[in-house]
């Protein structure tokens, strides 16, 4: 009996756990107009008006799992669309970063 209360309750924990993070995904709302911004190296934005730049941070672990790469880059790249979006930028650079799940962008307007 006490074994079949362990593993349901294991079941029931590591459901929540998944469950939770693929929610954590889809937290970064969508701006209207961030589809229309661009992501650019930065030796394509020197003929650029910069607008500025953005740090964002996002969810790396859910429970007891790490989210993955992907999920993590896409959620910042989000963040930096909505916020290039604020600005009136429609292109976006990514930075180096050294801290997993935070990452600055630099904005710029480079369309007419």
């Amino acid at each position: 009996m006490q074994s079949t209360k362990r593993i349901v309750t294991t079941t029931i924990m590591l459901s929540l756990t998944l469950g939770l993070g693929a929610c954590a995904s889809h937290l970064i709302d969508v701006r209207h107009g961030s589809e229309r911004v661009s992501l650019a190296d930065a030796n394509q934005v020197v003929n650029c008006e910069s607008k500025g730049n953005m740090t964002g941070s996002v969810l790396t672990e859910v429970g007891l799992f790490t989210r993955s790469v992907e999920a993590v880059e896409a959620n910042l790249l989000q963040l930096a669309l909505n916020a290039a979006v604020d600005k009136g930028g429609d292109t976006v650079v990514k930075r180096d970063t050294s801290r997993y799940g935070e990452r600055t962008f630099d904005i710029y307007k480079c369309r007419p």
